[in-house]
């Protein structure tokens, strides 16, 4: 019963993350004119400083595990900076919603792909099965984008947006996998969530000298990109990692699944995208997988080969 209380307080974390999460493509929205480069950069490498600060006491006992795990630390570093400039440019070629799907979606099937072939982890077949669940409602949300040929981006960028959105979705998957296994290496949550971000805040924000022109030509501009930094960001990723703690890194991506069903609630209600039935329907085969995963047990870890 106390196993199952900590996978269910992990799981707990993860979907309030996503939740939190899930505003952000509908927050990028209202500064149009900052480019999604700096939007990233700036609230990925802001958040990665105050990721830093908290856990500066936590990452001084860690640092001699860090420096012996340092190809995982860079790994994960370089995907959570790839990870920003990725998403929030696919969200601006192809819409809030399709680039949120795309770039959450994918990062599930990446990271059984890590945990399969470098980790050595066995799937249960619940989580196959609420993963094909989880890629049909993907599917089917993408194809019930109804689009506004006057207002979105030509055919051609709609598709670069999308690969864009697959590229986070890699990211997404390293960093998670990476960081579990930093996790499951003896090293605490804070610590490896935090290194991570810290090593990326260290590439993202010098990159504002070239991108970051607009950022705080307003009012709604500074909000919107301090609010991006601290809620989504800062807290977002302490639940994250702290939901790491207790479930795997496939379970906790296909929880995540939460995020684009949240960001398309958003988007129709508040930026004004819209979507058919079919799209509808999809949302809902969304909640199903996230409802089996909830309730989902543990993978079993066999022999775990660190990078």
């Amino acid at each position: 019963m106390h196993h199952q209380n900590h996978v269910f307080r992990g799981s707990l974390a993860i979907v309030i993350a996503s939740f939190l999460w899930g505003t952000t493509g509908t927050a990028a929205s209202f500064t149009p004119n900052v480019s999604p480069l700096a939007t990233g950069a700036f609230a990925m490498g802001i958040g990665g400083l105050l990721l830093v600060l908290s856990a500066f006491r936590t990452l001084m006992l860690d640092s001699a595990k860090l420096m012996a795990q340092y190809k995982l630390l860079l790994v994960g570093g370089l995907s959570v900076a790839i990870y920003p400039l990725a998403f929030y440019s696919s969200m601006r070629l192809s819409g809030v919603a399709i680039g949120t799907v795309l770039s959450i979606a994918s990062a599930p099937f990446f990271t059984v792909l890590l945990e399969c072939l470098i980790s050595k982890k066995t799937m249960s077949k619940r989580w196959l099965v609420s993963f094909a669940i989880g890629v049909l409602g993907i599917v089917l949300l993408a194809l019930g984008k109804i689009r506004n040929t006057e207002l979105d981006t030509p055919l051609l960028g709609h598709y670069l947006g999308m690969l864009l959105g697959l590229v986070a979705g890699l990211s997404y998957a390293l960093y998670s996998w990476a960081a579990k296994c930093m996790i499951e290496g003896g090293i605490n949550s804070k610590s490896a969530m935090s290194s991570m971000f810290g090593l990326a805040a260290c590439v993202l924000l010098p990159s504002l000298l070239l991108t970051g022109d607009n950022l705080f030509t307003s009012t709604g501009n500074t909000l919107v990109v301090f609010y991006m930094a601290i809620v989504p960001m800062f807290l977002g990723y302490i639940l994250f990692g702290y939901g790491l703690n207790y479930i795997e890194a496939s379970q906790a991506t296909l929880i995540t699944l939460l995020e684009p069903a949240v960001a398309t609630l958003m988007a129709v209600l508040i930026v004004g995208e819209r979507f058919s039935a079919i799209g509808w329907f999809g949302i809902g085969l969304i909640m199903v997988c996230l409802l089996l995963q909830i309730t989902n047990k543990p993978v079993k870890s066999q022999n775990l080969a660190l990078v």
